[in-house]
């Protein structure tokens, strides 16, 4: 029997000739989410069907074969074998909302807020996301592509194996498809599992005679054209698009079946929590203003919360209230809300610890937020979010062998490494075992 020495930190991999499988990993903790199909609320989101001395055997697919407690049978084996020696192994996150395709950069803006200026008095003096308009306007498609390649990298070292990506620095007919296209053709290449979303009503482009009624009747016909069945939002807040002009840009896209999600209450509660649960949409983002009647219309409904609290972090420490949206019965997901404003991270890790802290969830609450609940709301929950057979193999092991240490260390590098269908996507080296 030969023994094969694969590219992983170092002393913790050992494999033999191909078998049955192509990756087992085993001796390891593994938190896998196992359960019904469907966003938890309430006590399932704190159950993590944890295992907590099993293994994992992945097919030539790259696709869960077997999960399992205990050690692996001596049928059981891979050319590539990867010993956890007790370490967590949890599901891959899923960013379930970033505005990770941009050019240009905010630093000024940056120095501007920590002399005092507050998000919304930036995006009415013209920069904010108007700024970054400018710069992806002047970009090439090759180069939003290039730079969004350099994103997903940096996501999947932190954990993340699958994530929504939203245009919206475009807000005219030609750079918004511009941009899905360059998310698209990233979707195609990347191990990541990309889900995209128009995000056409950003801001409000006054250079543009009238924008709104350009976006609505020209705008979100070609990109439903072009991509059918994409998911549209917007940004209903004071300075962006109002809740009768949200209304509209709705109603004309559900005439082209496209589902919706929208930015709401970051602010400013102007109304739109309850429209959208009343229209059904997937999501109500932000939340960070929500007056309480509306919270418990969202928690009752079949509409999820997304929790940001990255974006609080970077702007005005306010945060939206997740403790009491779970307990009134939420189905809650939390993301980074990666973009070049708001919160410049692309940090699951760092969202976690956050939501702890700050939303008041628990560690477990939290972790089901980031994976599974995440992922119903893209509708990939089939495929991501949890460790069980015939799901994809997007996994990630830590350096410890406590869940709970992800969220109560911060600012850490990451995962020992991230795999995605099976294969090792990112790994840190000279890890010692």
């Amino acid at each position: 029997m030969s023994v094969t020495e694969v590219s992983l930190p170092s002393r913790m991999i050992t494999g033999t000739v191909a078998g049955m499988f192509s990756v087992l990993i085993h001796n390891a903790r593994l938190i896998t989410l196992a359960g019904p199909d469907e966003p938890r609320r309430g006590d399932a989101l704190r159950e993590l069907s944890p295992i907590d001395h099993g293994y994992i055997a992945v097919d030539d697919e790259g696709l869960i074969a077997r999960v399992e407690p205990g050690d692996p049978p001596g049928d059981v084996q891979a050319p590539q074998v990867i010993d956890a020696r007790g370490r967590v192994v949890l599901p891959a996150f899923v960013d379930c909302h970033t505005h990770a395709c941009w050019a240009g950069e905010r630093y000024d803006e940056f120095e501007r807020r920590l002399a005092g200026a507050s998000y919304l008095d930036i995006l009415r003096s013209g920069g904010g996301i108007m700024a970054t308009v400018r710069a992806v306007r002047r970009a090439g498609e090759d180069e939003l592509l290039d730079l969004l390649r350099v994103r997903a990298e940096r996501m999947i070292a932190l954990g993340t194996g699958a994530c929504e990506i939203k245009s919206g620095y475009g807000l005219d007919t030609e750079t918004e498809l511009k941009m899905l296209r360059s998310i698209d053709r990233l979707r195609r290449e990347s191990p990541l599992l990309i889900t995209p979303t128009f995000l056409g009503a950003h801001a409000i482009d006054s250079d543009q005679p009238e924008f709104v009624r350009r976006t609505i009747n020209e705008t979100l016909p070609a990109v439903a054209r072009e991509f059918p069945g994409i998911t549209c939002d917007a940004y209903c807040e004071d300075g962006a698009w109002s809740l009768d002009e949200t209304r509209r840009l709705f109603e004309a896209a559900q005439a082209h079946e496209l589902p919706l999600r929208v930015h709401a209450d970051q602010f400013n509660a102007l109304g739109m929590t309850g429209l959208a649960v009343e229209m059904n949409a997937v999501s109500v983002d932000h939340l960070e203003a929500t007056e309480p009647k509306e919270l418990e219309l969202l928690a009752r409904s079949d509409t999820f919360g997304v929790a940001l609290p990255c974006s609080g972090f970077q702007l005005d420490d306010r945060y939206a209230p997740a403790r009491a949206f779970l307990d009134a019965g939420g189905a809650l997901a939390i993301a980074s809300n990666y973009n070049p404003g708001s919160a410049p991270t692309p940090s699951m890790p760092f969202t976690i610890a956050l939501a702890c802290r700050k939303l008041k969830l628990t560690v477990a609450e939290a972790l089901t937020a980031a994976t599974h609940n995440a992922a119903c709301l893209l509708g990939i929950q089939d495929d991501v979010g949890s460790i069980q057979p015939d799901r994809r193999a997007n996994l990630q092991m830590w350096d410890f062998t406590d869940e709970r240490e992800l969220p109560y260390e911060f600012a850490t590098p990451g995962p020992l490494w991230t795999m995605l269908n099976g294969r090792i996507a990112h790994e840190r080296r000279n890890i010692q075992a």
